[in-house]
């Protein structure tokens, strides 16, 4: 057996294990489909692990960059307190239009709140809204925003926020600092903020899955 072919086997063990993928989940995932939206969601165990950490840090606000079909904002506002809001931001009209009929079929749309447009704007409204912290923030979208999107996480967020972001391996492509692709150079710049930033703890954990191989950075706000 492959790797990659193994990799997959143990994620669809886990998924299998765990329970991950409902109803709710697959049919987000076949609306996406019907739709002919790009299938680059996360994978059903990074979905759980998002889910898991924002159970971890107890999150009532979380803050989703790049909403797709709502596949990973399903996982986040499950893990959400009674109480919670799960703020996602999309481009893509289409996409978002799709989220939304995901989100309410899962039964979560009554703590979503879907804003459309550039993320970067989203993020400068919100600030200027004076919206209160997030407890949790999740990165995925367009890889050379990655940097305008940590800075404006970061206004957004509090000494505790735990900043989560995606895709920040590349296939082990971030290592090649010659690389002429943009989605590697804007993922390393996003790495080099993270490891300069003085209010920031952060590291990479790398993946590998249904997905192939990738990672997650992550960054606890330290001060």
């Amino acid at each position: 057996m492959s790797g990659e072919a193994r990799w997959s086997a143990v994620d669809r063990y886990v998924d299998e294990t765990f329970a991950i993928e409902d109803e709710a989940l697959r049919a987000a995932i076949d609306a996406g489909k019907a739709a002919g939206l790009p299938e680059i969601q996360v994978s059903p165990a990074g979905g759980r692990f998002l889910h898991v950490l924002a159970l971890a840090v107890g999150a009532r606000r979380i803050l989703e960059i790049g909403t797709l079909f709502g596949y990973s904002g399903i996982h986040l506002a499950r893990a959400l307190t009674a109480d919670g809001k799960l703020v996602t931001l999309e481009l893509d009209p289409r996409h978002a239009d799709v989220a939304r009929r995901s989100f309410a079929h899962a039964g979560v749309a009554d703590r979503v709140e879907l804003r459309v447009g550039p993320a970067s704007e989203s993020l400068a409204a919100l600030a200027g809204e004076g919206a209160a912290p997030f407890d949790m923030v999740f990165i995925d979208a367009d890889k050379p925003g990655y940097p305008d999107y940590l800075t404006g996480s970061l206004r957004l967020a509090r000494k505790g926020t735990l900043i989560v972001a995606d895709n920040v391996v590349r296939g082990g492509a971030v290592a090649d600092a010659a690389s002429a692709d943009e989605n590697v150079r804007g993922v390393r710049r996003f790495n080099a903020m993270l490891a300069a930033e003085p209010r920031l703890r952060a590291g990479v954990l790398q993946t590998v899955g249904v997905k192939g191989y990738d990672g997650f950075a992550l960054a606890v706000v330290v001060r």
